[in-house]
């Protein structure tokens, strides 16, 4: 009855320790395909050296001085060689260990005066094994093993991010650049409207409430550009910070996005953005690690067996509680120990229960992290559609706009429409002119964080 019992007790111990699965995704968490639209013949998905598509030899140099030199990769790289020494520390615990120990005893006693001393010593090679019976040190191993690949994903990430903010950093300050541009135009456009009005005053032909509105948009517009200014000041210091050096004297040169247009790309199935975003790729490994670490949590109640041996020199040959065999001679001892918890006040199944929750919150982020990159996805082919009906529509209203301004010039020099009407044209050229710079801008940003949303260029892991 006994050795039943013990049977069904090992039996249950063992099904609850036996090796398990790590979780996986719901299958409605991955949709069949992505709703918004991509372009018609584009490629499918980023290739090698995307952002060299945008044709602009300076940005390919800025992106390679960024990931030679950021300091957000130097961590990250730092992190990752720390996550590969955890996993090689984790792995040395499948092997045996082995010392050189040496030891050197005197035993000195009196009784009724006589005294006698002896000097015991020994030099030798000990070895212990820890016997993974029940898998342990393996899955502690492929814990770390789950670490170390999720560092890997979060420096692949970490790339994607530095390579994507250098792109759209340069953008802002070409565009910032391509707007001080367009306003000091505006400001040469409005400086010859205003020599005009001064002519037609002094005729007596035109009101002096002419010439003090005309004054007032041009300082309208003076105040503008110190803003515009500033920011592109602050746009040059971040990107130079995004290189790894400081501010001064970093130069860039270009006034403008000149011919520089958002390349064509489109997606493929959203199975496939699973193995391409590092973000997931990470949610996923620190996930397996969780799992790994919950089954090695579970071994703890069970015994464990440690096997040590070691064998050397040693004087005297024997030791004895009664009597020595002395002289230096060849000693060896070997043993094993049988250790199994009994009784620690639930601390086992605290520790247990821990890891079983740690596991269930990185299911539910792992989920998390694929909802969000479906989500980038969508929100970057709409962002890229929207913005290009945009562009085109601003073109429109520009070339309108210019048309609309040289007509109501026409007229008030012939005198038939008032000061109004060359005002209020000059502020919709101005407006729709400044917004098209603008976005042309976001409509190159909106490209780059589609390369990110697809997880950029696919990297192998370490």
């Amino acid at each position: 009855m006994i050795r039943k019992l013990f049977l069904l007790g090992t039996a249950t111990l063992l099904a609850g320790c036996a090796a398990t699965p790590p979780p996986a995704l719901p299958p409605g968490d991955v949709p069949a395909a992505f709703e918004q639209k991509a372009p018609a013949n584009a490629p499918i998905w980023p290739s090698a050296g995307w952002w060299t598509a945008y044709g602009d030899p300076q940005l390919v140099g800025l992106i390679q001085k960024a990931q030679a030199n950021n300091l957000d990769l130097v961590q990250a790289e730092a992190r990752l060689r720390q996550a590969d020494a955890k996993a090689r520390q984790a792995g040395a615990a499948l092997l045996p260990t082995l010392g050189l120990n040496g030891t050197v005893n005197t035993f000195y006693g009196e009784t009724r005066g006589v005294s006698a001393h002896e000097t015991d010593y020994s030099v030798g090679l000990g070895a212990s094994y820890e016997l993974d019976f029940w898998g342990k040190n393996r899955d502690l191993l492929n814990a770390a093993e789950a670490a170390r690949a999720a560092s890997a994903a979060d420096r692949r990430t970490v790339s994607l991010t530095v390579t994507g903010s250098v792109a759209t950093s340069y953008f802002q300050l070409l565009s910032l650049r391509e707007r001080i541009g367009v306003a000091q135009a505006n400001l040469k456009s409005s400086s010859d409207i205003l020599s005009v009005v001064q002519r037609r005053v002094t005729a007596g032909y035109s009101a002096a409430a002419d010439l003090l509105q005309e004054r007032a948009n041009m300082a309208a517009q003076q105040a503008a550009l110190p803003v515009l200014q500033q920011q592109e000041l602050e746009a040059r210091d971040a990107l130079a910070i995004l290189l790894g050096r400081p501010p001064e004297g970093f130069v860039v040169v270009g006034d403008g996005l000149g011919a520089l247009a958002a390349p064509l790309l489109a997606p493929g199935l959203p199975a496939e953005l699973l193995a391409r975003r590092p973000d997931i790729a990470a949610a996923e490994a620190n996930l397996v690690a969780a799992h790994a670490n919950l089954e090695a949590a579970r071994t703890a109640f069970l015994p464990s067996i440690t096997l040590s041996a070691s064998g050397g020199l040693q004087y005297p040959a024997l030791a004895a509680a009664i009597d020595t065999l002395p002289g230096v001679g060849l000693g060896t001892t070997a043993g094993a120990v049988l250790a199994q918890m009994i009784f620690d006040g639930g601390k086992t199944q605290a520790i247990t229960d821990e890891a079983r929750a740690r596991e269930e919150e990185l299911l539910a982020a792992y989920r998390a992290a694929v909802m969000s990159a479906l989500t980038d996805v969508e929100n970057a082919l709409g962002s890229a559609n929207h913005l290009a009906a945009q562009e085109a529509a601003l073109r429109e209203q520009v070339i309108q706009a210019e048309k609309v301004l040289s007509a109501a010039r026409r007229k008030y020099l012939s005198g038939y429409s008032d000061f109004l009407t060359i005002t209020d044209a000059e502020r919709s050229l101005y407006t729709a002119r400044d917004q098209l710079s603008d976005v042309r801008r976001a409509r190159l940003a909106a490209s780059v964080t589609l390369y990110k949303a697809l997880g950029g260029e696919v990297q192998p892991s370490p």
